[in-house]
């Protein structure tokens, strides 16, 4: 039986020798990798339009493509995307988005009950988690804010957390509290393409 039970797979390029021009293989978690028509580095993360197999053959097949495919093309959910900033206010002079961003959520526990916040439409939507200090130092370290206090600087300033029983929420931990917290919200409320 075939290990691809989707249009579409997300993996990694393993070292594994190809001859010139024949593409990489990738590891997309099934039971064999995917050969794909680019050459890319080892280690490189990629989305992968899968081809239906043939029958009896050594490896799957697919095509590169980019990672808003899914979304784009089948309204599928393909993840949220990560980018570093030099600054906060970084964050919004370097957004990829020419019209910016439309809805801006700050999380913090002092912030408002997620239950309590009725959100609007948006389009493009950015959230921020603090370090272990909360977001106030990162905000306060920016020189060319105007504006220090985080309720002026969101649409939502939010506690995503509420009752956590310890000082500090780990950053890796909060964003996935974070996005289930907001996971009914956001889909009721965001964009469809």
């Amino acid at each position: 039986s075939s290990g691809i039970n989707a249009e579409y797979g997300e993996g990694v390029v393993v070292k594994r020798p190809t001859k010139k021009g024949k593409g990489s293989y990738v590891d997309c978690g099934i039971d064999k990798d995917v050969r794909i028509d680019k050459e890319l580095e080892p280690g490189t993360r990629v989305t992968v339009r899968m081809t239906p197999p043939s029958e009896g053959t050594k490896h799957y097949r697919g095509t590169a493509v980019s990672p808003d495919t899914p979304r784009t093309e089948q309204g599928t959910y393909w993840g949220y995307r990560v980018r570093l900033a030099e600054s906060f206010s970084g964050v919004f002079t370097e957004c990829p988005y020419s019209e910016g961003y439309d809805l801006t959520i700050g999380t913090s526990d002092t912030g408002d009950l997620v239950e309590n916040t009725t959100m609007r439409h948006f389009r493009h939507l950015v959230i921020f988690l603090g370090g272990l200090q909360g977001l106030e130092p990162v905000i306060e370290a920016d020189e060319s804010l105007q504006e220090a206090d985080p309720r002026v600087l969101f649409d939502y300033y939010l506690n995503t957390c509420p009752n956590q029983g310890s000082r500090t929420i780990r950053t890796e931990e909060a964003l996935l509290i974070t996005l289930a917290s907001l996971r009914q919200k956001i889909s009721e409320n965001g964009m469809k393409n």
